[in-house]
């Protein structure tokens, strides 16, 4: 039985990924921040085969502890924790800037560090949850943008520096999906605002403005959790996995812009899709 750590299990991508992977016949060690949050898993479970752990990625006693809680034999790792700082750059503080950093850059890059040996010995395969944000930047989210674009530069790197040993290296990257994060969008935006200073709260209104009337559409073509479960259990057992898998027609559609037109025309048309303001 193949067995895969997977970062970020207690809800979202992660929950659905971690059943996904159990009912496919993975033995499944779910790091989880809380451990209701493993309990709850495992209850869903009918397949089993889930060993919650506890494990924030920003925490370097407990991916130490991996060495002890781990078997010897790990097949995979899937490094799907992360946040979301949300907001304009002016008005974003740098702690939560580098929280951002931290939970998916850093984090990501410490777990896999301490995989690696098993993953060697294995010739195993390193997942990364990145995003369509990974590849094009959108309005009111650079922080979230920033650590994705960082992920992919590292997972590139990564894959080709670890081919010497067959270990594969895959990025997933998918649109919106139907989790916490556009469930509670509207509340998100309404707390960004209230946390600008009054001056950037003025400055900013038609940006929050335009971003309110964006998430409504945003939920309707959000993608169930299940289809990114899919894609990373076919990127684990393919013999020969993809760099790069979007997932949603919405990151596509992102994708086709970033690489197809010209930079000026590009930010027009998501500058248009976010109801952002152009120049006065």
């Amino acid at each position: 039985m193949p067995s895969v750590l997977l970062t970020g299990a207690g809800r979202g991508i992660g929950q659905a990924t971690a059943l996904k992977l159990a009912a496919s016949g993975w033995e499944v060690f779910a790091g989880v921040r809380r451990a209701e949050d493993g309990e709850a898993l495992v209850a869903a479970s009918p397949a089993g085969r889930i060993t919650p752990l506890l494990l924030d990625v920003t925490d370097a006693a407990q991916i130490d502890a991996l060495d002890v809680t781990l078997p010897e034999r790990v097949d995979a790792l899937v490094n799907n924790a992360g946040i979301v700082v949300p907001g304009p750059v002016e008005g974003v503080t740098v702690e939560d800037l580098r929280r951002q950093l931290e939970v998916n850059v850093v984090g990501q890059v410490a777990v896999t560090q301490a995989l690696l040996p098993r993953l060697r010995a294995s010739r195993g395969r390193v997942v990364f949850v990145s995003s369509v944000g990974g590849r094009v930047a959108t309005p009111m989210m650079g922080p979230y943008s920033a650590s994705k674009f960082a992920l992919e530069g590292l997972a590139d790197s990564l894959r080709i520096e670890l081919r010497r040993w067959g270990i594969r290296v895959v990025l997933i990257e998918p649109g919106a999906i139907d989790t916490d994060l556009w469930r509670l969008a509207p509340d998100t935006a309404r707390d960004v605002e209230l946390a600008l200073a009054p001056e950037l709260r003025e400055l900013y209104a038609e940006h929050l403005s335009g971003i309110k009337k964006t998430i409504p559409r945003v939920q309707k073509q959000a993608a169930p959790a299940a289809r990114v479960a899919d894609t990373i259990e076919r990127a684990l057992s393919t013999p020969r996995p993809r760099a790069r898998y979007l997932v949603g027609t919405d990151a596509r559609v992102q994708a086709l812009i970033g690489s197809a037109l010209p930079t000026r025309a590009a930010d027009a048309a998501i500058a248009r899709f976010t109801g952002t303001p152009s120049a006065r």
